[in-house]
C-alpha cells in the first residue's frame, strides 16, 4: 500500500469514527434544540407560578429556546407529577415542584402511578418560600394571641388550603394551640380569596409568593409567618413561633426535577444554569418580592434533604389523624 494510499484510509477511519460520535456529541451541544415544558401543579396566576415563572424565563434566555409553562393543578399538585413522571425522558419534560409535593404525596395518598423517590431525576433546588398565615383585611383580629382565643370560644372554625404545605401547617397550628378548626381545601389561592377576604375563612395559611402582594395590597393581613426566622418579604410579620406557638416551623422548597431516565448530560447542564441563575443579583431582589429567599442545592443535594424530612411528613399526617385519600 502506497503512502497516499494509507494516508487516504487513515484519514476515512477517522472521519468515520468522528461520524458515530457526533450524534451524541451534538445531541448534547444542542440542548434544548425545541422548546422545553414545564409542568406545575397549580394554576396560572398563582404564587407557585409567578415563581417557576420567573425561573423559565431565566432558563429561556439562558438556552436560547421558549420554556413553555404548563399549568396543572388538582389532587394538591400530583396531576403535574404523574404527567412528568410518564413523560419522555429526553429533556424536553421537566417539573417544578415542592417538597410538599415530594414529601406529602406518599403520606396524603393512598396510591399513586409514581413514586417520588424513584421516578424523578432531582436537578436542583431553587427556593425557599415562607407560607404566611393571613386573614380578612378589615377583621379586627391583629395578632395569633387574639386569633386562637377568638377560635377556642367558637365551635364552627373554618381554614382554607390548596396544597399540602397549607394543609399540614393549618393541622400542626391545631396540634400546638389546641384551637377547634375544620379545614377546607380549594384549589386555587383564587379561588379561596372571596371566603378569606369576607370572613368566611376566620384564617388560611397562604404561600407567600401569593399572599406577598395581596398583604401589600391590603386585600389581606399577615398575622405570622411559618418560617423559623422571619421572611425578609415580611419583615414586620412574627413567626408564629414569635407570636406564642411553641415549635412551629414549616417551610417548603422547590426544586427542579425529570423523569428518572433522563440522561445526566441533561441533568449536568440544567443544573449548571439553575445555579448561574441563582447568582444573578435580580434573582434574591424578586424572591424577597414574593416571600421567599434562594436556595442553590445540587440534585444530589436536594435529594438527601428531601429524604432526610419523609419522618417529619410521615409523623406529622398520622398526628394530624389525615386518612389517605
Amino acid at each position: 500500500m502506497t503512502i497516499q494510499r494509507r494516508q487516504f484510509v487513515a484519514t476515512g477511519a477517522a472521519c468515520v469514527g468522528a461520524a458515530a460520535l457526533a450524534p451524541g456529541v451534538r445531541a448534547q451541544a444542542k440542548y434544548p434544540d425545541r422548546p422545553v415544558h414545564v409542568s406545575i401543579g397549580f394554576a396560572a396566576g398563582s404564587g407557585a407560578d409567578i415563581l417557576c415563572r420567573f425561573y423559565a424565563h431565566k432558563l429561556e434566555e439562558i438556552s436560547g429556546q421558549p420554556w413553555i409553562m404548563e399549568n396543572k393543578p388538582g389532587a394538591t399538585g400530583n396531576i403535574a407529577l404523574r404527567f412528568v413522571a410518564r413523560a419522555e425522558p429526553d429533556g424536553y419534560n421537566v417539573l417544578f415542584t415542592a417538597n410538599s409535593n415530594m414529601a406529602g404525596s406518599r403520606y396524603l395518598f393512598k396510591s399513586e402511578p409514581f413514586d417520588t423517590l424513584t421516578d424523578f431525576k432531582p436537578v436542583a433546588s431553587f427556593a425557599q418560600i415562607a407560607f404566611v398565615l393571613v386573614v380578612a383585611p378589615n377583621s379586627p383580629i391583629n395578632g395569633v394571641p387574639e386569633l386562637v382565643a377568638k377560635l377556642k370560644a367558637k365551635k364552627d372554625n373554618i381554614a382554607g388550603y390548596t396544597n399540602q404545605t397549607a394543609q399540614l401547617s393549618t393541622e400542626l397550628f391545631k396540634q400546638i394551640t389546641g384551637a377547634p378548626v375544620r379545614a377546607v381545601g380549594y384549589k386555587t389561592a383564587a379561588d379561596a380569596m372571596k371566603d378569606i377576604s369576607d370572613g368566611t375563612l376566620d384564617f388560611m395559611v397562604l404561600d407567600g409568593t401569593f399572599a406577598a402582594g395581596q398583604v401589600k395590597q391590603g386585600t389581606l393581613k399577615a398575622l405570622a409567618v411559618t418560617t423559623a426566622k422571619r421572611s425578609p418579604s415580611f419583615p414586620d410579620t412574627p413567626t408564629l413561633q414569635e407570636a406564642g406557638v411553641t415549635g412551629f416551623e414549616f417551610s417548603p422548597w422547590w426544586a427542579l426535577y425529570l423523569p428518572v431516565k433522563t440522561p445526566q448530560p441533561i441533568a449536568d447542564q440544567l443544573e449548571k444554569w439553575m445555579h448561574e441563575i441563582a447568582k444573578m443579583p435580580d434573582t434574591p431582589k424578586f424572591l424577597e418580592s414574593v416571600g421567599s429567599i434562594v436556595n442553590d442545592d445540587t440534585g444530589p443535594e436536594a435529594d438527601a434533604r428531601l429524604k432526610a424530612e419523609l419522618p417529619k411528613w410521615e409523623k406529622l399526617v398520622k398526628a394530624a389523624g389525615i386518612e389517605p385519600q
